[in-house]
């Protein structure tokens, strides 16, 4: 067959069923996996031959869903994790110990951040945040020669700041270091990043791809594209054997799939963030219809956009798909088809309209989940967000006042007659 579509790839994904088997990816329910002699498990950890020898590390259920993720994205290999947060603490521990230093922009997730900014400091790597609309020059300033990674997000929570990835990528590259990003507001059915140059793509799974709210979890894709060998000196990880792994040497050893390999024998053994398979399954099911629904979180979202621009209580609007965002050009560049199901607003009056907004809302919900098939709403700067100062609020592009509305997949005139009378009432 030619080249799958990604609507058919949501279906058929990761995993074929041979003569009497189950049709959907079966639960592989067990923590252990038998074997008729010691030589042949032996051959399983010494990384000589595939296979399955404890949940932790790999199961098939999990990398069935994993496959398919991968498929999506275009990319090589591909890996589960137990939430998007552990995907984005592996991609970066993977290639940083500490000493080692990243670029990041400061319009991520707010869990990202502290992540980032304290967490991942206090274990010795350093972080330097950039404006995501900086030029050129500035963000090669940026860049140290301990440098090893540049991350960003495709549509930045709540923010909705349009990564450049071209320009990402090209800064990235031209330093020796790959591009990370967090692709999860837009999936791989409105973007992308492998396309744009970027190398190693994350997402919290619990979003969009699982999109009913029912399992937390994350996942990692690799390109297969960065050239490790020819950085050696700054991938030590990568590119020297793994005493702790019988000498292997992951850039060689396996080649394009390095980087996943490193990431499950190494980082899932030792950290073990893997999500049940129970999880993973769920997941498989959310992504049968993902196609589908980011076409209809964009459609409903995009006459909710517009419905609020025009609304006199309604102070501001940020959403790319609208003309008068700074972000119009980008998201058409990279993301032509439709960008996210996630606005941000503010309602006039400032945060104490903004709470009787919300607390007049009957159909959303208030929660703190984002990007379901039911919409909701947050209030960023004093949950998500609320670790931050407000000069890092502003860095972020999470003002006081901003309401984040998750669009859902409901009738959107179900949608605008909630939020009208909310409104009314604000």
């Amino acid at each position: 067959m030619n080249r799958l579509h990604p609507e058919t790839i949501c279906l058929y994904g990761g995993y074929t069923p041979h003569n009497g088997e189950p049709r959907q990816i079966p639960i592989i329910q067990s923590t252990t996996y038998k074997y008729d002699t010691s030589e042949a498990m032996g051959k399983l950890f010494d990384l000589e031959a595939e296979g399955y020898f404890y949940t932790r590390l790999q199961n098939p259920t999990n990398d069935a869903v994993a496959e398919r993720i991968t498929a999506l994205e275009g990319g090589v290999a591909g890996m589960l994790t137990a939430s998007g947060q552990a995907a984005n603490l592996y991609a970066i521990v993977n290639l940083c110990g500490a000493g080692d230093h990243v670029v990041s922009s400061t319009a991520v997730y707010g869990g990202t951040f502290n992540l980032f900014d304290v967490t991942l400091r206090r274990l010795g790597i350093d972080f330097t945040f950039v404006n995501p609309d900086c030029s050129e020059d500035e963000l090669a300033a940026a860049f140290r020669p301990n440098t090893r990674a540049v991350f960003g997000e495709t549509i930045a929570n709540p923010a909705l700041t349009v990564l450049d990835i071209e320009k990402f990528a090209a800064a990235a590259h031209a330093h020796g270091v790959p591009l990370i990003v967090d692709n999860t507001f837009a999936t791989p059915i409105n973007c992308r990043p492998f396309e744009f140059g970027c190398d190693i793509v994350t997402h919290s799974t619990t979003k969009y791809m699982d999109g009913h709210a029912a399992a937390v979890g994350g996942a990692i894709v690799d390109s297969g594209n960065f050239d490790w060998m020819a950085h050696a000196d700054k991938f030590p990880g990568l590119t020297t054997p793994d005493e702790s792994y019988h000498g292997k040497t992951y850039a060689v050893d396996f080649g394009r799939k390095g980087f996943i390999t490193k990431a499950t024998a190494h980082l899932m053994r030792d950290l073990g963030a893997i999500p049940a398979p129970q999880n993973a399954f769920l997941l498989g099911l959310g992504l049968e219809t993902l196609a589908l629904r980011m076409e209809r979180h964009c459609a409903n979202a995009q006459q909710v956009a517009g419905f609020l621009e025009r609304h006199p209580k309604v102070s501001w609007v940020n959403y790319p798909g609208l003309k008068s965002s700074p972000y119009y050009a980008l998201a058409q560049k990279y993301m032509p088809h439709g960008t996210c199901g996630v606005i941000s607003f503010g309602v006039t009056g400032g945060r104490e309209a903004a709470v009787r907004f919300m607390d007049a809302l009957q159909l959303a919900s208030i929660v703190t989940h984002v990007a379901d098939s039911k919409t909701c709403v947050l209030h960023p700067a004093s949950t998500t967000h609320r670790q931050m100062n407000d000069a890092q609020l502003e860095a972020a592009g999470v003002r006081p006042d901003l309401v984040r509305l998750s669009v859902g997949i409901e009738h959107v005139d179900d949608i605008l007659s909630d939020l009208a009378q909310a409104l009314e009432r604000a």
